[in-house]
């Protein structure tokens, strides 16, 4: 077995253990049930098989790269359903350059989406991840708390760097700006909007 396939099974296995228990159900906060305003929704890119992507990846190529399936279309369909009954659609939403991003995002259909690199992927680049998680912070620092709410649609690993969370395909953290690069944690919410 080479490397990066006890890699990616040593990765998938933690995945499993981390999202059965980080955070019980009980301090999880449903979209429909908070203050719209200076809200973060950061998002793991609905479900797309498998981990990683194939070793001939090229970023403005989807037919190489990992992309979703029809559980993932639906995942991203009912959250932005979700975003839609609290804000409408004066949602600001940002993606990562991946397909499975820019397509989890584009079907949440809040509003046009506009790529940020400081959103993609450093699964397979970790000597990337120190630069992009500063630039993502420097982003968040700037957001005012009294605007409508931000989608970021990103990755695990994104998501992971940044609060701590391991998240399953499809699911949001909820974070809340406050003028810092390290905006509190209000909860999450799984992909069947369940709480």
């Amino acid at each position: 077995m080479s490397t990066l396939v006890r890699r990616r099974l040593l990765v998938a296995a933690l995945a499993a253990m981390l999202i059965a228990g980080f955070i019980p159900a009980s301090q999880a906060a449903g979209l429909d049930t908070v203050d719209p305003k200076g809200l973060i929704v950061l998002m793991r890119h609905a479900e797309a098989p498998g981990v990683g992507d194939p070793p001939n990846f090229e970023l403005r190529d989807c037919a190489t790269q990992r992309n979703l399936d029809a559980t993932g279309r639906e995942q991203a369909r009912r959250t932005g359903a979700l975003l839609r009954r609290i804000a409408g659609r004066a949602v600001t939403v940002h993606s990562s350059q991946w397909c499975r991003c820019l397509e989890t995002a584009r079907l949440l259909d809040v509003g046009p989406v506009q790529e940020l690199p400081a959103l993609n992927s450093f699964f397979e680049r970790r000597e990337e991840q120190e630069a992009q998680i500063v630039a993502l912070r420097r982003f968040l620092a700037g957001l005012p708390p009294d605007r409508p709410p931000v989608v970021l649609v990103t990755h695990q690993v994104v998501v992971t760097a940044l609060t701590g969370v391991f998240p399953a395909s499809g699911e949001a953290v909820l974070l809340r700006t406050n003028g810092t690069g390290e905006p509190a944690i209000e909860g999450r919410v799984k992909a069947d909007g369940s709480r």
